[in-house]
């Protein structure tokens, strides 16, 4: 009789790790509110009722239940909207608590969540996730009222991103570098080359290829050229040094997408953003909401763009697998 012998891996998952926000370090979102607004003291309070008659209850990793809720949570089917929090006391509002303007986005990342920075009071919170390639981000949390019993670590989820632009422009086409190193100049003309073979895809043994890769209109033994590499041609991401503002982020990438809607009669320009590009990894792909102007009407599909953004984080259980 043979004997067979199963293995189970077993992950035991907790909370994450909480960092308390005190109130007087969290920034609010009054800045938020002036990227739509020079009124805030009439707009915000206007556009708060306005939202009340189309106003729907967003549904993060579960239902909301008013009943045994202590907080309700509401939103718009609308890609720019406002997130409103208030108070929910035998299943009735009672009183306001906080509001944000959110923005909607199909793309996403799968991360696991690190730890949470809170400020309970306002139902605030900033996540610190951790991408599948080990990338850090850090997010306001669009959800974090319905969602922060639910969440557990080290499990991963599904992170849908979105963010709006305090400002964004095309990035700066005169900053340079030049490449001497010749085993770098190597990989660099290698991994371009594989990428063009395979139609602009990276094969899965893009490192053993790079590493067996020959030159096919180069002399043996010459010295490879320099190489001058467009600094405006990259991706980047950098989130905020100050405690609790680690959401307000300043980004570089290219424009896949461009559309348009509107945020209470306001025109908004949606830009699709990749802001990280890594080879072996899934690109870090944000939809940037911008309020529509001149500088917004000049950037193009293609496009590279550099931006200060307030990145924002939404978890559904319908997005997870």
């Amino acid at each position: 009789m043979s004997h067979q012998t199963l293995h189970y891996q077993y992950t035991h998952e907790l909370p994450p790790a909480k960092i308390d926000l005190p109130c007087d370090k969290n920034a609010s979102h009054g800045d938020h509110w002036a990227i739509l607004t020079q009124n805030i003291g009439e707009d915000v309070p206007h556009w708060l009722q306005q939202m009340l008659d189309h106003a729907t209850l967003p549904e993060g990793l579960s239902a909301q239940d008013s009943s045994n809720n202590a907080k309700l949570l509401l939103g718009m089917n609308q890609p720019c909207h406002i997130k409103q929090i208030l108070t929910v006391q035998d299943g009735t509002p009672q009183a306001f608590i906080n509001a944000f303007p959110a923005v909607n986005s199909p793309y996403g990342l799968t991360c696991s969540i690190e730890r949470i920075i809170r400020c309970d009071s306002t139902s605030d919170a900033i996540l610190c996730l951790k991408s599948t390639d080990g990338a850090l981000i850090y997010a306001f949390d669009q959800l974090y009222a319905v969602n922060r019993a639910d969440y557990r670590s080290p499990k991963k989820y599904f992170v849908n991103f979105s963010a709006w632009a305090y400002h964004i422009e095309p990035s700066r086409q005169d900053e340079t570098i030049l490449i001497e190193d010749q085993e770098a100049i190597r990989h660099h003309r290698a991994f371009n080359d594989i990428v063009a073979k395979h139609d602009g895809n990276i094969p899965d043994d893009i490192d053993d290829q790079i590493r067996n890769w020959q030159p096919t209109d180069h002399p043996a033994g010459v010295p490879f050229a320099p190489v001058e590499i467009n600094l405006g041609h990259m991706c980047a991401y950098l989130y905020g040094e100050t405690f609790g503002q680690e959401d307000e982020a300043w980004c570089q990438g290219q424009v896949l997408g461009k559309s348009q809607t509107e945020f209470f009669g306001q025109s908004i320009t949606l830009f699709d953003v990749v802001i990280l590009r890594e080879p072996d990894a899934d690109p870090f792909v944000v939809r940037i909401a911008a309020v529509s102007n001149e500088q917004t009407e000049a950037i193009a599909v293609n496009d590279y763009i550099q931006a200060n953004i307030w990145l924002q984080a939404a978890i559904y259980a319908a997005n997870q697998k």
